[in-house]
């Protein structure tokens, strides 16, 4: 085989190797951040349901969500702790600020169109080597 074809088909399936787990990984990050929320509470009541922090909401496991944001008024505290259940971030899908649920049309284009050119530079790598392979046997 050819240095060209080597180095291409090489290139491609590092390509492909990289790329696919990366854009999974890249939805797969967090749903909710500190700036989603309008108060402390909110995020630590998120936070609360379920404490292995897959937003990251408490950033020096300290079991205190987002520290940093102001707290509720005291006359609304009961209020927050009976609807702790049914919050929903209030800045981050009004403000433009929350994540994606899942890939954009042009990531997904792009994903399908590795994926093909390195199963097609795989296919394309075991024909040139059956051709190679059936030239040598020709000769001997």
């Amino acid at each position: 085989m050819n240095i060209c074809t080597r180095t291409l088909s090489t290139a491609a399936l590092a390509l492909v190797a990289t790329v696919g787990p990366a854009a999974a990984v890249a939805h797969a990050q967090n749903n909710f951040n500190c700036p989603d929320f309008a108060f402390q509470e909110d995020a630590q009541a998120v936070f609360n349901s379920d404490p292995s922090d897959p937003n990251r909401l408490d950033a020096d496991n300290d079991g205190i969500a987002c520290e940093d944001l102001p707290h509720r008024p005291t006359a609304t505290a009961t209020a927050t702790a009976t609807a702790a259940a049914t919050l929903v971030p209030q800045r981050g899908v009004n403000a433009g600020l929350g994540g994606s649920t899942g890939p954009a049309d042009f990531e997904v284009v792009g994903g399908v169109g590795l994926t093909v050119l390195g199963v097609g530079l795989a296919a394309g790598h075991l024909v040139l080597r059956r051709r190679r392979r059936a030239a040598l046997g020709r000769r001997h």
